[in-house]
């Protein structure tokens, strides 16, 4: 494999500035591509060349990929990153790309077919003795079948898309009542986002905790784990908060989970930078649920706390090189949190909020990071995914963690807006969060909807500790946090 020069990020925002950001130190010349809305965005700014894709919406730039190519070849690459998102896990790009003769900085175009297909993973698992969710391992093709599984496995059940994550195309189902209309919404769902509205049963484990574990793998046969993530604060089945290591797990368990993730990548023949993710129920049972094969959003915290970069390991695998370490080398080194910031009204069941940032000033300070697409003049539109920033945090340990994500937060200013920062804040206050005793329901138990309020037990010191600056309302255990007051200049300019 040829060493990289020059290579295209097929991309946009704060993960668009991140691979610019680890290719330009490896001497490596980027290339952005941009939507119409995205002209003047960061990553256009920052990187050495960058090229038009003529569209507004995704359907008509960052997923066409026809433009990509002409213009990966225009610009004269030599590779191209998918980031995360939009054509990152279709095995048709990546074949696409080295069909085109360029480098893929991901797994082979035949891994992400095997592993992209919720369903082809699971049954490729399930003969390697590998424990997953019970549940189907081919799509559902009607009612009658969907009613045998359902009540074989027992209720609660998720309908889930064969093709894609994040959420979309996801339904628990309580009921055989309910599922005809769930597989229906999940299908259409799944087929707008993914084009392809297959679906599949899995039982829904309750209460259970959210685990990755992040591999590497080269073209040597070389494969390792970096420990794991937890991410269980999640909202529409979409992660807000992760931290690693996480709480939950013993060495022993790191260890065992650690081993199943590279077995699994071993069983694929998987290359490259991937995320292997498990539910862990509350008896420390651990169950496959699918591979990301892509580098994942929350990768930070694993950067912090094992002190190395994944997108730079993602290029020299890319290249043909050995991994730059083994896993005798890998240690844990402190705490790290991860706080994503989205443009939602967090106080109005965090739905999107759109309009043009007016100010912004994110934290800073020893142990703090900000991975951002934004900038003051950016417009923020109903178009792409209202993820903006990333603020991730190192403590020495997970109380000062905590605590220094706390004063990050605080600090963190947007104007132009709303933001999940305020939700994020009263995370890192509640004491399922502290105790690290919270699950995959945390935000569902404790949100309390268009109210913008997050329910804390009132007894709680930490509550007591906030009275000083939040007003609690009489005989309630709900702390309001909006305390970020709109600007008069903001309202002026509502009013214009």
């Amino acid at each position: 494999m040829k060493k990289i020069n020059k290579m295209l990020i097929a991309n946009r925002g704060e993960i668009a500035v991140r691979i610019h950001r680890s290719a330009k130190e490896m001497g490596i010349v980027t290339v952005a591509v941009y939507s119409d809305p995205d002209r003047t965005a960061p990553h256009v700014l920052l990187c050495d060349e960058a090229y038009p894709l003529h569209g507004v919406t995704s359907a008509e730039s960052y997923l066409d990929v026809a433009k990509i190519l002409e213009i990966a070849e225009r610009a004269n690459v030599d590779a191209v990153h998918p980031g995360y998102g939009f054509l990152s896990e279709k095995e048709f790009f990546a074949k696409s790309v080295t069909h085109a003769g360029f480098i893929f900085i991901g797994p082979r175009s035949e891994t992400i077919g095997l592993l992209g297909s919720k369903t082809s993973a699971r049954d490729l698992l399930l003969k390697k003795n590998i424990p997953i969710v019970p549940g189907t391992t081919k799509p559902i093709n009607n009612l009658d079948e969907a009613i045998t599984v359902a009540s074989s496995i027992g209720f609660p059940v998720l309908i889930k898309a064969s093709g894609g994550g994040g959420g979309k195309g996801m339904r628990r189902v309580d009921s055989v009542e309910e599922l005809n209309n769930a597989i229906d919404r999940a299908k259409n769902e799944a087929l707008k986002s993914f084009s392809d509205d297959s679906v599949y049963i899995e039982k829904y484990i309750v209460n259970p905790k959210h685990i990755e574990i992040q591999i590497l793998a080269d073209t040597h046969g070389n494969v390792i784990h970096l420990g794991e993530r937890e991410c269980s604060v999640q909202r529409r089945h979409q992660k807000v908060v992760e931290e690693c290591p996480s709480m939950a797990l013993t060495a022993d368990l790191r260890a065992r989970m650690g081993s199943t993730a590279v077995d699994i990548a071993k069983a694929a023949g998987y290359v490259n930078a991937g995320t292997m993710e498990f539910l862990l129920d509350d008896q420390k049972n651990f169950y496959f649920l699918e591979v990301n094969t892509r580098v994942q959003v929350e990768h930070p915290i694993t950067e912090m706390v094992y002190g190395l970069d994944i997108i730079k390991e993602q290029i020299r695998i890319a290249q043909g090189e050995k991994l730059s370490f083994t896993q005798n080398e890998v240690s844990i080194h402190g705490h790290a949190i991860e706080c994503r910031i989205y443009a939602e009204e967090y106080d109005n069941n965090f739905l999107p909020s759109t309009g043009t940032i007016t100010h912004y000033q994110p934290s800073e300070g020893l142990g703090v990071r900000n991975d951002s697409g934004i900038r003051v003049g950016s417009e923020i539109t109903m178009y792409y995914d209202p993820m903006i920033a990333k603020l991730v945090v190192l403590g020495r340990d997970r109380t000062e963690a905590i605590e220094k994500m706390k004063r990050a937060l605080r600090e963190y200013k947007i104007n132009g807006v709303k933001t999940t920062i305020p939700f994020c804040e009263l995370v890192m206050y509640h004491p399922e969060f502290v105790n690290g005793t919270y699950d995959i329901n945390f935000v569902a138990k404790h949100y309390l909807g268009p109210e913008s309020k997050l329910s804390l037990p009132e007894s709680t010191a930490i509550a007591s500790a906030l009275v000083s600056e939040v007003q609690l309302p009489d005989k309630h255990d709900i702390i309001n946090t909006n305390r970020y007051p709109e600007s008069k200049w903001k309202q002026q300019r509502r009013n214009e």
